[in-house]
Formats: C-alpha cells, structure tokens, sequence
C-alpha cells in the first residue's frame, strides 16, 4: 500500500515541470544550510549549558544540587 517507485518518478517529474531545477536547486541549498545552522545551534546550546554550570554556582533549571538534596534532608 506504500508509493511505488514508478509513482515517485512522476510526482518527481510534475514537481519539475511546475517549479524549474533552478528553483528546485535553491530549494535544496537553503534547506540544507538551514539543517547546519539548527545542528550548529544544538551544538553550541549544550556547551553553552555545560559551561554555564561548570562555572556558575547557580543551578540549571530543573537541576538538583548538592545544596538543594542537603535543604531536603534538614
């Protein structure tokens, strides 16, 4: 019941005729530089994160602490 390869080829085919390979290209080239930025972004967020709490004594949201697991046990 899945979409035969025959059918992608022609869905392929009326995708060309209606926009062009050169707008199919550009297309292609945002989408992949829009992919890096976002892997880039996630990278950069987490050791943005990591540094954050290496260097701070403040917690992360959410974090537990040795400071907050000794308030609980008082």
């Amino acid at each position: 019941m899945g979409i035969s390869m025959t059918q992608l080829l022609i869905i392929l085919v009326i995708v060309i005729l209606v926009f062009g390979t050169k707008r199919l290209k550009n297309v292609g080239g945002d989408l992949g530089d829009a992919i890096k930025g976002f892997r880039s972004a996630m990278k950069e967020g987490g050791e943005d994160k990591k540094t954050l709490a290496e260097t701070d004594e403040e917690a992360l949201e959410g974090e537990i602490t040795e400071k907050q697991t000794e308030k609980d046990q008082a």
